[in-house]
């Protein structure tokens, strides 16, 4: 019950934080639309012919994953970076929590102040192109969503890894900028792996990076993917990240209280 109560005041603080600011929130929702970019892009590409995806295929594919995106953004990186720079981690080490929650509360909290928006959105997209609007089948909308819970995790724990590094330079976010590089390409936000070709497409399914994108917009649209490979990959690579987060984390402790903090 005392967890419950944490969780009740950690999440109700932070999303009142959030709300101050939602005119920013707006051009957050706004700044990650490139998805819709790349929609008008593909649908077109799609109408002269050459893809084993129709127009309408590549638009729902686009929307769903621009849904995604805003509800696995992460930005850890950067606030963890400068609390340890600027020495504001040393006052967090000092409460009986781990200041990881604060970040997940915060986190978890700016969803619920985003997606108002992010449905306006939507509808908006939906009234201009009707022909694209579908109902997810059932089973898929459960998968879609534990996919979308999962892809969140793996991207924080991902991200909050390279964090780490803070404890030992300054510029922990040139990591994210040059791994956001490889995340652009292969997660589906740009192209749907169905465009890439076969052995390509077999490699990276091994990788984190569709399962952050494209393996929850497929279950969504309803195209053909490997269920059971989808959640043991993205289960392995978020033990696998966990387990280096928290080695990082107690080598870094020490480097940063060596330091004098």
């Amino acid at each position: 019950m005392q967890i419950l109560h944490q969780s009740k005041v950690f999440l109700s603080v932070y999303y009142a934080y959030m709300v101050e600011y939602r005119a920013e929130l707006i051009l957050w929702v706004l700044a990650n639309s490139m998805p819709l970019i790349m929609m008008g892009v593909w649908t077109q590409a799609a109408a002269d012919g050459g893809f084993s995806l129709s127009a309408i295929d590549f638009a729902r594919y686009f929307i769903c994953v621009f849904l995604i995106r805003q509800l696995t953004i992460v930005w850890v990186v950067w606030e963890f970076e400068k609390e340890v720079v600027e020495g504001r981690l040393s006052p967090r080490l000092l409460q009986p929590i781990d200041p990881v929650w604060h970040h997940v509360a915060g986190h978890v909290a700016e969803r619920f102040a985003r997606m108002p928006f992010t449905f306006v959105l939507m509808a908006l997209f939906f009234v201009l192109y009707p022909q694209s609007f579908w109902v997810p089948s059932g089973g898929g909308a459960v998968l879609a969503i534990a996919a979308i819970i999962l892809a969140f995790i793996l991207r924080f724990l991902i991200q909050y890894t390279f964090a780490m590094f803070a404890f030992w330079t300054e510029r922990a976010t040139a990591i994210e900028q040059f791994w956001f590089l490889f995340y652009s390409f292969l997660s589906g936000m740009i192209a749907p792996l169905n465009v890439f070709p076969e052995g390509v497409k077999a490699v990276v399914m091994w990788t984190p990076f569709p399962y952050l994108i494209y393996f929850p917009a497929s279950l969504l649209v309803g195209l053909p993917v490997n269920v059971g490979q989808g959640f043991g990959v993205m289960l392995a690579w978020s033990a696998l990240f966990w387990m280096v987060n928290r080695w990082l984390w107690r080598r870094g402790l020490r480097h940063y209280s060596g330091m004098g903090a």
